[in-house]
């Protein structure tokens, strides 16, 4: 390799990170106005976390008025994602996995998912039988499939949308 050049893997690797800060930048100028039409107050964080652009919209102030953009069990949320996405998608012409989170309840639900996947990954192993979940949506089983993996057991997901469920296996 001569002086000053950079290895391709390198390149590729910051063309990817500067990728998603673009996305999370468009998606935080899409948020904003949002917010602004909506009336409410709130600030946009922005991160790369597992190879996708993740922006939350927190508040000094009570989470109360920014739980209405989450919705009941999240469904606004999810919704405002995929919106968001959209908007990604018009302005670069690449489909987005940006993922969305308001006033923390993705992180929370994160964390309750991860103890359910362990909870239903110790019950695999006591009894040797698959433990069938209640249906989830995709960033649901994707942490349930996560935390069973962790546990050293696998897990499927089966179903058809808005009824697909995860299914965790003997080892």
């Amino acid at each position: 390799m001569t002086e000053g050049t950079i290895p391709a893997a390198a390149e590729a690797e910051g063309d990817t990170l500067t990728r998603l800060e673009q996305e999370g930048e468009i998606a935080a100028d899409y948020l904003e106005g949002l917010l602004d039409i909506a009336d409410l107050d709130g600030d946009i964080d922005m991160d790369v976390e597992a190879d996708r652009a993740a922006v939350s919209i927190i508040s000094d102030s009570s989470s109360r008025e920014l739980q209405k953009l989450v919705g009941r069990d999240g469904e606004v949320l999810e919704a405002l994602q995929e919106l968001t996405r959209l908007a990604v998608h018009r302005e670069t012409g690449d489909r987005s996995r940006l993922m969305l989170d308001i006033a923390g309840f993705r992180a929370k639900k994160r964390t309750e998912l991860a103890h359910l996947g362990a909870q239903a990954a110790d019950e695999v192993k006591s009894s040797g039988e698959p433990v069938k979940l209640n249906p989830m949506t995709p960033f649901e089983r994707k942490v349930v499939h996560d935390a069973v993996a962790a546990a050293g057991l696998r897990s499927e997901s089966e179903g058809e949308e808005p009824q697909r469920f995860v299914v965790v296996l003997p080892a």
